[in-house]
């Protein structure tokens, strides 16, 4: 950080599930270290990136809309920031198996340009937002954060890719840029297209959700808030060059995870679709997070209480959810 009292950060992607959230925290003073924050917003406003989920935040971030790939804008924008975070990523494993392109350009080549723009201004502090999907999976025990990369899907494959590029740029080049890796977020302003978010919404709508093979697929859930909380901790005191997991508070299965939310709507067994699994879909991820704990992080959602809090925000909140959710139909992605 430079002496200046407040600082400035830009955080890309902060229209976004995770991105906004993170923005509101900062903007409502849940950082102390950081209060007062003069925050720069960048967002492309692609499907899932909604000014509405910076509502709460108004009048407290200046915006830009554009996209991480384009060099030019980064250069005008960039300067003059004390930290820069990089939430920006196309982030839907299914999408990414469809069409690879749009991930490898956001998540990698958007990555390396935002990482040069960071080095050409002398940025003093860089945070990568990614994924235990780069891992691949793994059958037992937790991956530390020396473990080797094995990514299986596009998805994940072009997160690994941006990693690399982040530690690339801090070997080579000295860049003070830190990455995090984190496991399935859920909670509040998530686009209805991930498993909590979708199958909350169809139930709400009296809909049937669908279940991929036996259910068996095994996940790390953490709250939106603790993952940035997690992000926080890394932005003021991490490692330049470093590598820290944010782990969930709750490994379920698909199968467990679906038969909670039924239970919380009051639907049965009988709402639940068997679909065909998805292609090389990872059973089982895993952190050890004893990094991040290190500098002072502990998750603060319980489970059981942030997947209540979850659907009484979207019971509460249709306005929000509907329109993505016929816009997606009329895509042809009804879920």
């Amino acid at each position: 950080m430079s002496r200046r009292s407040v600082p400035r950060v830009l955080v890309a992607g902060g229209a976004g599930f995770i991105g906004s959230q993170y923005v509101r925290a900062l903007a409502a003073g849940e950082y102390p270290a950081w209060a007062g924050a003069e925050i720069t917003v960048l967002d492309a406003l692609t499907y899932a990136g909604n000014l509405a989920n910076l509502e709460p935040a108004e009048g407290r971030y200046a915006f830009v809309h554009g996209d991480v790939c384009d060099a030019g804008l980064l250069a005008e924008i960039v300067p003059g920031h004390d930290a820069v975070l990089n939430f920006a990523a196309e982030s839907h494993v299914d999408r990414s198996i469809e069409s690879a392109g749009a991930f490898t350009r956001t998540n990698v080549l958007g990555t390396q340009t935002l990482l040069q723009a960071c080095l050409e201004a002398g940025t003093p502090r860089v945070v990568q937002v990614s994924t235990d999907e780069v891992y691949g999976s793994i059958e037992k025990g937790s991956w530390g954060e020396d473990a080797p990369l094995a990514p299986n899907s596009p998805y994940a494959a072009s997160k690994a890719g941006g990693d690399l590029m982040a530690r690339a740029y801090a070997r080579t080049h000295g860049l003070p840029v830190s990455i995090t890796r984190c496991g399935n977020n859920y909670g509040p302003h998530q686009y209805p297209e991930k498993i909590i978010s979708l199958f909350v919404t169809h139930l709400l709508d009296g809909r049937a959700v669908p279940l991929y093979g036996d259910g068996g697929n095994v996940r790390d859930w953490i709250h939106v808030a603790d993952h940035c909380r997690g992000v926080q901790a890394v932005a003021e005191r991490g490692a330049p060059g470093g590598i820290y997991h944010i782990a969930g508070t709750a490994e379920l299965t698909n199968l467990e995870l679906t038969g909670r939310i039924l239970d919380a709507l009051g639907a049965g067994w009988d709402m639940v679709e068997r679909v065909p699994d998805r292609k090389g879909h990872d059973r089982r991820y895993s952190l050890s997070d004893a990094g991040v704990r290190a500098l002072g992080y502990v998750p603060e959602v319980a489970f059981e209480d942030g997947l209540a809090e979850t659907i009484r925000w979207y019971a509460a909140n249709r306005t929000w959810w509907e329109p993505l959710k016929k816009r997606a139909e009329d895509d042809g992605r009804s879920g």
